[in-house]
């Protein structure tokens, strides 16, 4: 009985193997992100991983064991074949997900998630997506470590036969389910961490003020699997914070009774037409206007000197289909929920050309890519939109990127629609080139290198073209007649900025913009803290509707509004006011990023905990 374990020493030494050889190639791609980390500090990473590694080792290793203990008790060749083919199968997994996440990571800056999920059933959009030196590395760093890998299984699993077990009595087969039971214990034991009362999860490895340095520690597939099951879960109590229901309810519900009755309307009009353009990606960090990082968006920066800008506004999470949920719907988003994919929820949801259809308008919504990410066009067409278009409505002769049509023509096609609907109207559209592999035509103005320099040249482009389209716009008799609204879908990493983890990573822009702006209000800058989800109480009220569809949306002009906002990040979620802000990693169970004085952050992550209970509560309710 006892040879058969020195195969199960061999199988998890072997994975152990392979995790750091992950980890070597993942530091030589990345070592730029590294230069602040010293080599001691590094190379705690490859300590503070056992626990993780040695997880998910027994996962992988479970069925390999099995076919290889059955070659101990029959001579049958394909138990011999079936340890192969399964060894060679996890090792083909296992370097799909390695090779992903060193690729993926430049662009995200965390390891791979739920989110990736989304992005793998639509896999044509993965590829748009990815540059062509993504692919490159990507394909490189999967064939390097399947050569490497089925190498070292070869060194510990060689091809010589194995000594069967010699049974003269029919007892003795006992021995074969006796040590399977006996090895799948120390696999349980393993994966779970413990006889601990508190399973291990990933705050075993996490043991630096680095976020890169614990995502080298951090096990990759750990990470992934975890990820998965989270993905699948429809529920997700076991994250949200304890407390008082009750209480926490009618904190929440003070908040939102404040007097909603004011006069700071910025609208000369009540009715204008309105055009949102959904920026992607477009960081308020790397906006001049609301930043250091000055010389990327003149004509975005030209454009606040006329309009409302507010300052302090936050995305309600890190992807697209939910940052368009939320401007639309005025909601605001659960850690790893996505609610457009949820149509049975999303429909009970409240969207803005809802309250615009009845007062005649006519709605639209217009992408240059593919619509069918995230399900954003069956949340639109859900919601009655008028017209819900993508990149197969585009001329087919137009140049384009490899994920979408660039945003130049994108606009020049939001102009011919709006000249060809009728009016009044609420007219969308969602750029796309300041999104990876950022393939758009070189802009007029700075040129960036060093952190980001990709991102940032994009946006270079992208604001060259929002200046093209708001003079062009002004050649035609609606525009007297029009709001514009610029919001960003979610944030981006900019220089000086890459944590996801950090609050600054969620601020974006939001910017009122023309004619319909009284003149005392033009060039206002608003520094209340809002989120994305206030947007449609504060246009609704501005138009003198009815914001009280929209309950956890706040009015944002409104003197007595409550100053926060709440977002998700990466396996968390994050809180800001105006004394700062946290961050908070579920399943680590650590705080991130916080600027909280000792004393204000105990009263602001306990709000934070009664607002996420109450929204959790309600959206099961959905």
């Amino acid at each position: 009985m006892l040879r058969p374990f020195r195969d199960v020493l061999k199988l998890l030494l072997f994975w152990i193997v392979c995790f750091d050889i992950h980890r070597i190639l993942f530091s030589i791609h990345h070592y730029g992100k590294l230069k602040d980390v010293g080599l001691g500090e590094w190379l705690l990473a490859f300590i503070y991983s056992f626990r993780l590694d040695l997880a998910a080792a027994a996962a992988l290793s479970a069925i390999p064991f099995l076919f290889r203990l059955l070659q101990y008790y029959s001579n049958w060749i394909w138990w011999r074949r079936l340890f192969r083919i399964s060894l060679i199968t996890l090792v083909l997994f296992l370097v799909l997900v390695q090779a992903g996440e060193t690729v993926a990571y430049g662009e995200w800056n965390h390891k791979l998630t739920s989110r990736v999920f989304m992005h793998l059933s639509h896999p044509d959009e993965v590829a748009r997506t990815a540059n062509y030196s993504m692919i490159f590395w990507y394909i490189l760093y999967a064939l390097i470590q399947l050569v490497i890998y089925i190498f070292i299984s070869r060194k510990f699993f060689k091809k010589t036969p194995i000594e069967k077990v010699n049974i003269r009595h029919w007892f003795e087969w006992s021995g074969l389910p006796v040590t399977y039971i006996l090895a799948g214990f120390l696999f349980f034991m393993s994966l779970r961490g413990g006889f601990q009362p508190i399973p291990l999860n990933i705050n075993a490895a996490s043991y630096s003020n680095k976020a890169v340095v614990n995502d080298i520690s951090i096990n990759s597939l750990y990470f992934f699997g975890k990820s998965y099951l989270l993905y699948n879960r429809s529920e997700i109590d076991a994250f949200i914070p304890k407390v008082d229901k009750v209480l926490a309810r009618k904190t929440v519900e003070k908040w939102y009774s404040y007097p909603k009755e004011h006069d700071n309307y910025f609208l000369e009009d009540s009715r204008p037409n309105v055009v949102f353009i959904i920026l992607e990606g477009w960081s308020a960090e790397a906006i001049g206007s609301l930043s250091k990082n000055k010389g990327a968006t003149p004509n975005f920066d030209r454009l606040t000197k006329s309009g409302v800008l507010f300052s302090n506004i936050y995305a309600t999470s890190t992807t697209s289909e939910i940052g368009n949920s939320s401007i639309f719907s005025g909601h605001y988003t659960l850690p790893e929920v996505s609610i457009s994919m949820q149509p049975e929820k999303h429909r009970k949801l409240h969207c803005l050309n809802e309250d615009m259809e009845a007062w005649g308008y006519h709605s639209s919504y217009i992408f240059s890519g593919d619509l069918k990410y995230g399900n954003i066009g069956g949340y639109f067409m859900d919601h009655g939109f008028d017209v819900v278009k993508d990149e197969t409505d585009f001329p087919s002769d137009l140049p384009r990127g490899k994920l979408n049509f660039y945003d130049r023509d994108l606009y020049k096609f939001l102009i011919q629609e709006i000249n060809s609907n009728k009016k009044p109207f609420l007219q969308c559209a969602f750029t796309g080139s300041t999104h990876a592999p950022y393939d758009q035509p070189k802009g007029k103005g700075k040129h960036f290198t060093g952190e980001e320099a990709d991102f940032m040249n994009s946006l270079v482009y992208a604001d060259n073209c929002l200046g093209e389209f708001i003079n062009n716009c002004k050649k035609y008799s609606w525009y007297k007649n029009t709001l514009f609204v610029f919001v960003a879908d979610h944030g981006h990493a900019a220089p000086g900025m890459v944590d996801p983890g950090s609050g600054k990573f969620y601020h974006v822009p939001l910017l009122f913009y023309g004619e319909p702006i009284k003149k005392t209000y033009r060039g206002k800058r608003m520094n209340v803290i809002g989120s994305q989800a206030d947007i449609a109480a504060t246009l609704i009220y501005q138009m003198k509707g009815k914001p009280a569809r929209y309950p956890y949306s706040k009015d944002l002009m409104n003197p007595k509004v409550p100053q926060f906002a709440f977002h998700s990040i990466i396996r968390g979620y994050g809180w800001g006011t105006n004394k700062g802000n946290f961050t908070y990693y579920m399943e680590q169970k650590i705080v991130g990023d916080n600027t909280y004085s000792k004393k204000d952050f105990a009263r602001e992550r306990l709000n934070c905990s009664y607002f996420l209970n109450t929204l959790y509560e309600d959206y099961k309710k959905l």
